[in-house]
């Protein structure tokens, strides 16, 4: 069942898309390097390629890989090493619009909200929306209204505001101390969209406003200013987690033999 929000954020989105529209991108030649870099022929910075398509997956459970693989790598840069100088191009205002949207409608955050509507009824979360399949379509709507929303506050909003690249940026080479203290420190750390250092304010104020919206999904629950400073102590850690899962995924997915291009292997002490 589809909730008054998750209407109100389809009419936003189709609106913004009739203004803008949204320009296909060319498809990316099957084999590609994935940490092969494009100069930009008008911005002297370099471009990042394109995702791998999902038929770019082969073996037994090529979709879900490809559904998990792609998830992981959308928020997820890195500077090459034969350039350890240049700039990669920073994102315009469509382009974290469009992270969105890619982040919003990901079958993974459809999973997502599924399972947490899912343990949400288990518990009998907001009593008043029933149970059975009726009460799930209710929570499942809540559910995927909220983290819409946030990421919409964290994929584009903030990001636009603040001039921050919303992007994980891989460190790739070092030691594993190294690297897993650096995808730690970007939850302190962010990149302006000029390659700056920046405190991460898109990592707090989108969890901090994201937590304190949520009584307008859960309006049964308590919301005081200490469940809203622990609500946000879990988001950014989790997002923690999810940064260190992009700065190792591609060791993690040679291991499981899952296609990312050719990526070189890290260099430094292990």
């Amino acid at each position: 069942m589809e909730s008054p929000v998750s209407r109100a954020w389809t009419i936003c989105i189709l609106m913004w898309v009739a203004q803008n529209g949204m320009h296909a991108q060319k498809p990316v030649p099957i084999g590609a390097p994935q940490e092969e870099t494009r100069r930009n022929p008008v911005a002297p910075c370099l471009e990042p390629p394109p995702l791998m398509r999902w038929d770019e997956y082969h073996g037994p459970f090529k979709k879900a890989e490809g559904v998990f693989a792609r998830k992981v790598e959308r928020k997820a840069v890195r500077v090459p090493r034969f350039k350890p100088d240049t700039l990669l191009c920073s994102l315009q205002t469509r382009d974290k619009f469009k992270l969105f949207l890619h982040d919003a409608f990901d079958p993974v955050s459809f999973l997502s909200a599924g399972f947490n509507a899912g343990m949400d009824q288990a518990a009998d979360r907001d009593p008043n929306l029933g149970l059975g399949a009726a009460g799930y379509g209710k929570r499942f709507g809540i559910d995927f209204g909220a983290e819409t929303t946030w990421r919409f506050l964290k994929d584009f909003a903030y990001p636009t505001v603040f001039s921050e690249d919303p992007r994980y940026y891989r460190l790739g080479r070092g030691t594993r101390k190294k690297r897993l203290l650096h995808a730690a420190a970007h939850s302190f750390v962010g990149f302006r969209d000029n390659g700056r250092y920046m405190f991460n304010v898109t990592e707090w104020s989108g969890t901090l406003s994201a937590a304190a919206l949520e009584n307008a999904y859960h309006p049964d629950d308590e919301h005081t200013f200490g469940s809203i400073m622990k609500q946000t102590g879990c988001s950014v850690g989790m997002d923690v987690g999810f940064d260190i899962l992009r700065e190792f995924w591609p060791e993690l997915a040679r291991k499981l033999k899952i296609p990312l291009g050719d990526i070189p292997r890290p260099q430094g002490n292990h």
